[in-house]
Parts: C-alpha cells; structure tokens; sequence
C-alpha cells in the first residue's frame, strides 16, 4: 500500500510539474516577432562608436540581448534582394532563387528584377511593364509565411521599408508589405497585398510627412570635433548629388528630388521609423491572440555607405542616428506590446567594402570598373573575334554574372562549354579580377571544394544564374547596377556585391522576451537566424531553410 501510494504521488508530482513547464513555457511566447534588417551594417558597425551610443538601442540589444559577434554569410553575391532573402528564409540563393538584384531571363532575354510582377501594379497606378511587383519570384516560404500557416491565418506579418525589395521579401507570400515611393515621398504598396489603400495609410500619406523636410539640411548630431571621421568630410571620390552635396551641412533642397534625396539621407529611416510606429498603431500589432510578425528594413545606411563610403563622416553621423531610431522603435514596441512580450531580431543584409581610393592610401592595390566596363570594353570582344571569329558572343553584365548570347553561339555552332572557359581564362587575365567560374563547370560539378568555389556553388541557381560568376580583388569596385545610373550616382564612392570577409560580415542579435544576455564569437551565418525563430516558436521551418538553430537563443533567463 506505501509502495503504491508512493508511486502515485511520484506521477503526480510528474504530471504536476510537466504541467507548470508548459505553463512557463506558453508564458515565454511572444505575442510579437519584430525582426529589423539594417541594410548594409557591416558587422563592426554596431560597436564602433559603442562609447558614444545612447540608451535603448544598440546597447539595449548589446546589455540585453544575445549578440553573434562573428556572423557571415555563406553565399558569394552579397546584394540587398539576395541577403533579405536568406535571413528571411533560412536559405541560400541557390534555393530561394533571388541570385542577385537582377537577372537575365533565359526565355526573353530581358532583364528581371527581384521582385518584378507585371501582374500587380502600385494601388493608385496604372499598369506598366517591368513596374509591377510581388514576392512571385522568391522561391521559398518565409518564416512569416511559416508563422501563418502553422495557426491558419491568425498570425499577421507586415513588413516595411523605405526599398521595394527591403520590404516585399521579409513579408514574404502571406504578408502585407509597404515602401517608401522616391516620386511621391508617400509608402505605396501593390494590387498584391491590397485592392485599394487602408484608411490609415491613406490618412498618413496625407499629411505629406515628407514634406517637412523641404528645404532642411541634414547637420552633425554632434560636435564635429566629437567625431573620428571629423576630417573625412570631403573627399574627390564621394558622391556629390546636387543639392545633397558632399559636405556638411547636406542640403535636402526644394526641387523635384526631395524625395529621392531624402532617402538617400537618415530621413529615410525616419520617415520609416514614423509609419511604421503608425502601424503599429493602427493595426494593433501584437494584441491578438496569435502571434504577430513585423519586419522593418532601415535603408539609409546602405544609401549612405554607397554615396560616402562606411569610413566617412556622413556614415560615423548615420550610426548614430540609428542608434537613436532603434531607441525610439523600442520604446514604442515596450510602450504598445510590451519587449517582455516581444523577440527583437536584428540582423543585415550584407556588409561594406572601404573605398578603392581610401584603401590605396593604407598600401592596398585596388581600382575601379566602370558599370558599363563588361557591357562595352572592346578588349574580351577583341579576343573572342580572334578566337571565333564572332565578337557579339557576351549578351550583356549583371552582377556578378556575364550572360552570353545564346543565339549567336547557336548561329556560328560553337560549343559552350569551350566558350564560356575562354571567357572566364580571359577574364581572369584582367587586372582587378580574382578568379571566373563557368555555368558549365558548376552544373558538371567540376569545381574544387574551396571556399570561393563554395560561396560561387551556393549562389548558383540553374536558370536565372548567368554564364560566368566573376570575383573581383579584394577592395575592387565592381558592379553592373541600373538603379545608381538611373539616379545619377555614377560617382558613388564604394559598392558592395563581393564574397570577401567587409561584404559577408553582419550583427545578429537576438533580444527581448527573456533572451540571456550573453556574446557569442563563435562563427554562425544569417542562415541560421530563422531557423531559429521557427524553433523559438515551435514552427516549422521555412521550405527551403538549410540553417541550424542559434542554441544560446533558448538560455531564457524566466526558465
């Protein structure tokens, strides 16, 4: 009879005590996923100016929160559309297919770009060829759309930024996304997500917050003299859009690019900040009974690093002006959702290389490639006459892929295996390029399992990758970008895109929600980050997610 007793009360204790875990475990759950992508923060940017940082940003993350210190992406085209798909997803191009911010169509010849959808037109617009836009071309599930489906559709994602693609791809196939329009200064979104604009959005647009800026400057934050950068205001090789120009104080202006120059500048995260607070508000984000998922996409650091280089004077300011964003962010989520009840995830989508002309002045070779350099030099259509008689065999240069011509390959019966290695070998033999790896190889396997040739494979999707990968040196500036050349900033001073150490580097921090305090220098990647998120809320992970869950993540200090 004590022997039975004892037993019974054994399993009660048992059936007692799993009960509580549960308990504390459903305690634990956020009632708000806010996941901030910080578009171009290199991964020492966080830290840099840590003695000059206020309260409740990136020291509420670095004193709360758990910090990766040594995070890298393991992919070799380090571009905006391609990083946000991988925190994102979990997963590398190769599976979720945004290879880069544009590509060739092979059935068309025409270029694409990462979130074309000529299906869907902007609420408000008339339809337009190659103006359309949804998240159809992004291959895998999110981990939004993961969230919605687990609870079927009472989980809601938004998702914002002052770019198309910081905000379409985080929001995934399931989420309401909104960006900020460089015509009207107003956050626009398309016939995908909404057949005409919420109220609140119209009533915001309204007001024209843009226009406040309207002939306002941007100056220091600080003293000048307070700054490491203070004597790196003026240099031959920054961007000098008029009226921003290239020196304190920036002038914003009054013309027809205001809206254009203000996201160019820290207003953009600014004007981000405001509606997506606006949001907040109106759509009550984290109030429901089921989790809610909001994904913010801060661009002016990247606008800024391109114009002036992330050593620069213009960049040390933007830093510190988003550490007083992040502030501001956090202590709206506290005030409406409460950072007990929310997982604050903050991560980037690449990192920054220096200048080529700032880092020849520290004894490193590097240079310069025109955009239009593998568009239009005649020395490789030089060689491939010589060669093969033909000298219109290179289609066209999107980063980082040359497209060959097809037709003219099948016109003159070459093969393409044999042509494609003759690019690549003449490729290589340019200053400024490191190494070239062919379609042909990667899809034969013929390609050595070193590190380039792996970050090259992962990048690599059948279709939408080109002909030829191409790597440039170290500190190289090498890009095809349209949308710098239809902005007038041919002369931008650095630009990423490269598989080296500056571009793969990023933060990543988890925080929020009883998240331990804690620095992790172990190497770990962005492909680990939603992974992780699905595992915190027992979800299952996005389609096409390849990452290992961050286990310091779950050393909750309430368990």
């Amino acid at each position: 009879m004590k022997i039975k007793l004892t037993l019974c009360l054994t399993v009660a204790l048992a059936i007692l005590s799993f009960g509580l875990q549960a308990q504390d475990f459903d305690a634990v759950q956020p009632k708000l996923v806010l996941q901030i992508t910080v578009d171009q923060l290199r991964g020492d940017l966080p830290t840099r100016f840590l003695d000059r940082l206020g309260e409740g940003g990136f020291r509420y993350l670095l004193d709360n929160g758990t910090y990766y210190s040594n995070a890298h992406y393991r992919h070799a085209n380090t571009e905006t559309a391609v990083g946000h798909a991988t925190l994102f997803t979990g997963a590398d191009p190769s599976i979720h297919g945004l290879v880069g911010n544009n590509w060739i169509d092979p059935l068309t010849g025409e270029l694409v770009y990462n979130t074309q959808d000529d299906r869907y037109h902007l609420i408000g617009k008339d339809p337009k060829p190659h103006e359309g836009v949804s998240p159809h071309n992004l291959l895998s599930t999110t981990i939004g759309d993961e969230l919605v489906i687990s609870n079927a559709g009472q989980s809601r994602v938004f998702s914002v930024s002052v770019k198309d693609r910081g905000a379409i791809i985080p929001g995934g196939h399931a989420g309401k996304a909104f960006w900020y329009s460089k015509s009207s200064g107003k956050f626009v979104t398309s016939t995908y997500y909404y057949d005409e604009y919420p109220e609140w959005v119209q009533k915001w647009n309204d007001t024209n917050p843009a226009d406040k800026y309207r002939g306002k400057t941007w100056d220091l934050l600080h003293d000048r003299s307070t700054y490491v950068a203070k004597n790196m205001d003026d240099r031959p090789y920054e961007a000098d859009f008029k009226p921003l120009g290239r020196t304190f104080p920036h002038q914003y202006g009054d013309n027809k690019y205001l809206y254009l120059i203000l996201s160019l500048s820290p207003a953009g995260d600014e004007l981000t900040l405001d509606f997506t607070k606006t949001l907040i508000e109106n759509e009550n984000v984290g109030q429901g009974n089921a989790i809610d998922f909001l994904a913010v996409s801060f661009s002016s650091t990247d606008y800024i690093g391109h114009l002036f280089g992330p050593s620069s004077l213009e960049s040390e300011d933007n830093i510190l002006r988003l550490d007083r964003i992040l502030a501001e962010l956090f202590e709206y989520v506290d005030k409406k959702v409460g950072l007990e009840n929310t997982l604050i995830v903050l991560s980037a989508d690449h990192g920054a290389p220096e200048a080529p002309e700032y880092m020849t002045t520290i004894g490193m070779e590097s240079g310069r490639f025109d955009f239009t350099y593998f568009r239009e030099q005649g020395p490789l259509n030089k060689v491939l006459m010589e060669r093969f008689g033909r000298d219109d065999l290179i289609a066209t240069h999107s980063h980082p892929y040359l497209y060959l011509n097809m037709v003219a390959i099948s016109e003159a019966e070459l093969d393409i295996e044999e042509v494609e290695r003759f690019i690549a070998d003449e490729v290589m033999k340019i200053p400024g390029i490191a190494y070239a790896q062919t379609r042909s190889d990667l899809l034969a396997g013929r390609i050595s399992n070193g590190p380039l040739q792996i970050q090259i494979r992962r990048n690599f999707h059948p279709i939408r990758s080109g002909n030829i990968h191409m790597i440039q040196e170290h500190y190289w500036f090498l890009h095809s970008t349209d949308e710098a050349q239809k902005m007038g900033l041919e002369g931008i001073a650095a630009i990423h895109g490269s598989p080296w150490v500056y571009d793969t580097y990023v933060p990543i921090f988890f925080a929020g929600n009883g998240i331990l305090a804690q620095t992790i220098t172990r190497r770990v990647s962005p492909t680990d980050i939603a992974p992780t998120i699905a595992k915190y809320l027992n979800i299952k992970f996005p389609s096409g997610s390849i990452g290992n869950p961050l286990e310091e993540v779950f050393e909750k200090k309430d368990w």
